[in-house]
């Protein structure tokens, strides 16, 4: 089977996962709205292509940050990789550094953050921090990150209980006994751990903006904050001193009814002015999704869904494979819209349709 572009690495997906893990990765809450018009939405902006621009010589690369990457296109932090391959977090590293990108390894990684440090060192790795109701527990993972070399902090504010995912329900979903989060072993010791491989309600529902301060209190990374869908949030992101914001509804996963991502970012990009870095999560399917972002105002976006396909086609490769389609995609619609370098890309690109 010819993979071609990422629709055919989600079909692969579909048909050899398990089912519990295929409807695991695939759920959004309630009637899925958020999650489809995530992909949706991207169907509503036209481009403005302009032509005879000379595009003999594209320069697709981006800084996150101050660090370079090959293309503005990351891995955004999801769990239980092994529920894909059974390499898990390990091959997402490494397929990240192969691809000169950065990867956001998750809280919930089904490999310590020692393992997916030591799989590609030097590559560029960010960590995905969930705050638990043991600080101690959190403190101990971000000091952990920092002293392994992660290089920012990201952290998911649009969690704090589950959204409702009917099919984990239905399914009763667990972790395999075989499989850990190996991050937080030992701290829950003798709790019973529910379905997402925790004790019920050991998040913090209790975290405010106050514990951005704590967070910078106990590291000297910058802080990236993930989850933000409105300009009032993103005015507060900006005064408690955070360094980027990822535009994120969790893949559509919490709060069903919310707006689709690049629906938000415009009102978020406005907002922020500049004054700190903006990326996106969600929805993006191709190429011209992500030129669509970047010239509403991201800087970089990052795939969820799409990267676990890749893991669950051949690992590594297939991670690889995703990545690749996604670059040379890029690419081409950049230069069909006439920009051969990132720096030319900008609102003048895109329309709304009336539609």
């Amino acid at each position: 089977m010819a993979m071609v572009c990422l629709s055919d690495f989600e079909a692969y997906a579909k048909k050899y996962l398990p089912k519990i893990a295929w409807d695991f990765f695939a759920a959004g809450a309630d009637d899925c709205s958020t999650r489809d018009e995530n992909i949706l939405a991207y169907k509503r902006i036209r481009f403005r292509p302009r032509m005879l621009r000379d595009v003999s010589m594209m320069d697709i690369r981006t800084k996150l940050l101050g660090t370079e990457i090959s293309f503005p296109v990351g891995i955004a932090p999801t769990g239980f990789h092994q529920l894909a391959w059974p390499d898990g977090e390990k091959s997402t590293a490494r397929a990240a550094k192969a691809m000169n990108t950065c990867y956001i390894a998750s809280t919930y990684s089904t490999c310590t953050l020692e393992e997916i440090s030591a799989a590609a060192p030097g590559g560029l790795q960010w960590f995905q921090l969930y705050i638990h109701r043991n600080r101690a527990v959190s403190q101990q993972l971000v000091q952990r990150a920092e002293a392994l070399g992660f290089q920012a902090l990201v952290l998911t504010a649009d969690l704090p209980y589950t959204g409702k995912r009917r099919d984990d329900v239905r399914n009763g979903f667990r972790l395999p006994p075989h499989m850990k989060l190996k991050n937080l072993e030992g701290a829950f010791e003798g709790d019973d751990c529910s379905e997402y491989g925790l004790p019920p309600n050991s998040l913090d529902p209790s975290v405010t903006w106050n514990d951005i301060y704590w967070l910078r209190s106990l590291t000297h990374l910058p802080i990236v904050i993930k989850g933000i869908l409105t300009k009032e949030d993103a005015e507060l992101a900006v005064r408690h001193g955070v360094q980027g914001i990822i535009v994120s509804n969790h893949g559509g996963r919490q709060l069903d009814g919310g707006p689709a991502t690049i629906d938000a970012l415009v009102e978020v990009v406005e907002a922020v002015q500049g004054r700190v870095e903006v990326y996106l999560d969600g929805g993006i399917r191709k190429g011209s999704d992500v030129l669509k972002a970047l010239a509403l105002g991201a800087k970089c976006v990052f795939i969820g869904r799409p990267a676990l396909w890749g893991l669950a086609y051949k690992g590594e490769e297939g991670l690889q494979d995703v990545l690749r389609i996604l670059q040379d995609e890029f690419r081409l619609s950049m230069a069909l819209a006439g920009c051969a370098s990132v720096s030319e890309i900008g609102r003048h690109l895109v329309q709304f349709s009336k539609l």
